[in-house]
């Protein structure tokens, strides 16, 4: 059987010649190397193909996390690896634990009367590089594409004196034929004009809004823009009673009656609020409010200024917290709809504000 061939080698010198590594590519693989669990290192480093079977089995993952990434550094020597191939694997290492990152999501839009294009990965890759490059001459750009249609861009951004910095890139990951971006930005100030203009030329789309919604976990980001989460108008079939009663059997022998038929109704509006299934993971929802103090007696109080407060309810899974509340007997059945409107909206920052004497939702918060 034919050994495969390194992709790396193909850009060598010939062997009367010494290749000689950029140090910021030799230090980028290595810090890179060092991140990854050791129980990982074998799985990414066979995923970022660039070195060889032969090579890989050379490789002693069980000694020290310093003399794994020395090696791994001696053998991207050998096939003279470039920056190209260090972003591959900062892309693989980002794409294995993306829950590391914070995401945002952003939804584009379309011009009225214009149509869906055929997506195009070449045409895409190439229109949002020359529309970047056009902008800002040092900045790094590398695509990988993935079995879900995933396309994740990582850009490392430089200034018109400095090369990309390749410690703080961004990322974002879009899917073709949807109008949602995912990103994970470093330098989201700066660099946001630029990165939502290039996306808007590749796309074909007239213009691009952030939606509210941030979470660590990419995958329940995507569930919940699109709709692949248990809904409860979809997933909410009533169970028969005698399986109802069965079930709230198993959970107390010497509850009374009156409380069954309590905590069957709670059960209840629990499964008709937020369906069946399993929640998206969501860790946080911040509320920011303002509201304006009245009072018939004339005091310092009495003025037009008003108050704002922020609430922030935070856990490690906070919908499938939110659920086991009216269950748990915590709160109260139904919850206010600002805490299970979430899915719905698509959104976990919220502005509420006095509006008209009664307190309802804003517009979203930026």
């Amino acid at each position: 059987m034919a050994k495969r061939r390194p992709r790396g080698t193909l850009g060598c010198s010939p062997p009367s010649k010494v290749f000689v590594m950029d140090e910021t590519v030799a230090e980028f693989i290595k810090r890179t190397v060092l991140r990854i669990p050791r129980s990982e290192t074998a799985k990414i480093l066979t995923t970022w193909q660039f070195l060889s079977e032969n090579q890989l089995q050379t490789l002693n993952i069980h000694q020290v996390k310093e003399n794994v990434a020395e090696e791994v550094l001696q053998l991207c020597k050998e096939n003279c690896a470039t920056m190209k191939h260090a972003a591959d694997l900062d892309i693989i290492y980002n794409y294995t634990y993306r829950d590391k990152k914070l995401w945002a999501v952003y939804q584009m839009i379309r011009g009225e009367g214009d149509e869906n294009d055929f997506f195009d990965l070449v045409k895409f890759k190439k229109k949002f590089k020359e529309t970047l490059q056009a902008t800002l001459k040092n900045v790094s750009i590398t695509f990988k594409e993935y079995e879900d249609n995933a396309i994740w861009i990582r850009v490392a951004w430089g200034t018109t004196l400095t090369k990309p910095n390749q410690y703080k890139p961004s990322y974002v990951v879009y899917h073709s034929q949807t109008p949602y971006i995912f990103m994970s930005i470093s330098r989201r100030k700066s660099c946001m004009p630029m990165l939502c203009q290039a996306l808007l030329v590749a796309t074909s789309y007239r213009d691009i809004h952030e939606m509210d919604l941030r979470s660590h976990c990419l995958d329940s980001l995507k569930d919940i823009v699109f709709k692949r989460y248990s809904q409860n108008f979809q997933t909410h079939h009533p169970r028969p009673l005698q399986e109802k009663n069965s079930t709230l059997e198993n959970v107390d022998p010497r509850i009374i009656q009156e409380d069954k038929h309590k905590k069957e109704k709670i059960l209840k509006i629990t499964r008709e609020t937020f369906g069946d299934g399993p929640q998206p993971k969501l860790e946080f929802a911040e509320y920011k409010l303002e509201t304006t103090f009245r009072s018939e007696q004339k005091g310092i109080l009495n003025n037009k200024e008003p108050f704002r407060c922020m609430v922030k309810f935070s856990s490690p899974h906070l919908l499938e917290a939110l659920k086991s509340l009216a269950p748990a007997g915590v709160a109260d059945a139904p919850l206010s709809p600002l805490l299970t409107c979430i899915t719905q909206k698509a959104r976990n920052y919220f502005k509420i504000r006095e509006r008209k004497g009664a307190l309802s939702e804003s517009l979203p918060s930026h």
